[in-house]
C-alpha cells in the first residue's frame, strides 16, 4: 500500500473538498489519461486496485503513471470505545480528489485496449471518471 515514509504532523483535520482541481489538471507523461469528475477521498487501496486493473488489460504493453498519493492521514477509533479520549489511531492513507484531477496516464498501446482498461478501472474508483487524449 502507498503511504508516505514520515510525516512533520502526525494527524490532519478533515479539510474541506470544494471547487475544482487546480494542479495535476493536464496530462503530463502519458498519452491518455483519466479524469476525475467527481469529488472523494482515494485511499491507498482503492488506488492499487485501479492500478493493478490498469496493469493487467494493457497485458505487458505500455506505461502507466499513477498522478496521485495517499498523504492525508484518516484516523478511526476502535468499535465498542466509548465517547471522549481523544483522536483516534491512523487507520489508513487517502488522497483527496477534486473534479479534474488526473488518476492515471498511459503511454505505448492503443486507444481502445486503453479505453477498456480505464472503463474497468473507473468501477473500482468511488466517483465517475473520463478519458482524455493528448492534443497533438
Amino acid at each position: 500500500m502507498l503511504q508516505p515514509k514520515k510525516r512533520k504532523y502526525i494527524k490532519d483535520f478533515r479539510g474541506r473538498r470544494r471547487g475544482t482541481a487546480l494542479r495535476g489538471s493536464t496530462l503530463s507523461f502519458g498519452e491518455f489519461g483519466l479524469k476525475a469528475l467527481g469529488v472523494a477521498w482515494l485511499s491507498a487501496a482503492q488506488i492499487e486496485a485501479a492500478r493493478r486493473t490498469i496493469t493487467h488489460n494493457l497485458k505487458k504493453g505500455g506505461k502507466v503513471w499513477i498522478r496521485v498519493f495517499p498523504d492525508k492521514p484518516v484516523s478511526s477509533r476502535p468499535a465498542g470505545k466509548r465517547m471522549g479520549s481523544g483522536k483516534g489511531d491512523i487507520d489508513r492513507y487517502v488522497a483527496v480528489v477534486k473534479p479534474g484531477r488526473i488518476l492515471y496516464e498511459v503511454a505505448g498501446a492503443s486507444e481502445d485496449i486503453v479505453k477498456a482498461a480505464f472503463d474497468k478501472a473507473g468501477a473500482k474508483l468511488p466517483f465517475k471518471t473520463k478519458m482524455v487524449k493528448k492534443e497533438e
